[in-house]
């Protein structure tokens, strides 16, 4: 079965692509890009064993960062994943959890539908919490970074209840995706994931909504 999914298939299924953000992290994102983990702490500078404790180990709770230049941020917790259970996800991969933590924190997720995003802010650690939501034309973002740009079948930052089994061949560029093989299935793509940041977001971007926290959805920009 030929692999491989062409841009014009993955935006004619998923014509929207959902981030969700920091609430009140959209003035920050228009001026400085959709940035990962790893891009927001070269901005900020962040050196040594801080850095390595942000990005190279598991983050139970959201860690706040300072730079006198460009104020404060928040690094997102990872509370979806552990240690142990991480460990049962890649036995056999020959990866450890440290390369785990590298991988996510290298790349900008976003969720391929608004069902997942929702899940996401529905879930018990997110539940009371109100979020940023970037809604982006997929056609666009993907035209002009096809080449940066890796899919995966899973909740790549996930272990909990499930440890399912992942290593390096989880992400996979549009050419070598299975999706002939998943493409019947509920959701034959979980994740898209762009290489260390989208620093034009902003052409891209449809809408931002703030939601969560069982309050009324607010649009706070649309183009």
């Amino acid at each position: 079965m030929v692999n491989g999914i062409t841009v014009g298939e993955l935006c004619s299924r998923f014509p929207r692509l959902y981030h969700m953000a920091q609430l009140g992290s959209w003035p920050s994102i228009q001026k400085h890009g959709l940035l990962s983990t790893k891009a927001l702490l070269d901005l900020f500078e962040l050196r040594g064993e801080e850095r390595f404790r942000i990005e190279s180990c598991h983050r139970p709770e959201s860690i706040p960062i300072v730079n006198t230049k460009y104020g404060g941020a928040l690094v997102r917790d990872q509370k979806p994943m552990s240690d142990q259970s991480l460990l049962k996800a890649l036995r056999g991969s020959g990866l450890k959890p440290i390369d785990w933590y590298r991988e996510l924190n290298s790349r900008v997720f976003f969720w391929l539908t608004e069902e997942r995003v929702n899940t996401l802010m529905n879930a018990r650690a997110y539940r009371r919490q109100r979020q940023t939501i970037l809604v982006v034309d997929s056609k666009h973002l993907v035209e002009r970074h096809e080449h940066r740009i890796m899919l995966c079948p899973m909740n790549s930052g996930c272990t909990i209840p499930f440890p399912h089994k992942r290593d390096l061949e989880t992400f996979r560029r549009l050419a070598e995706y299975p999706y002939a093989k998943r493409k019947g299935n509920r959701d034959p793509i979980v994740e898209l994931a762009v290489d260390y940041s989208v620093p034009d977001i902003c052409d891209f971007v449809t809408e931002v909504r703030e939601a969560g926290a069982g309050q009324p959805t607010k649009v706070v920009w649309k183009r």
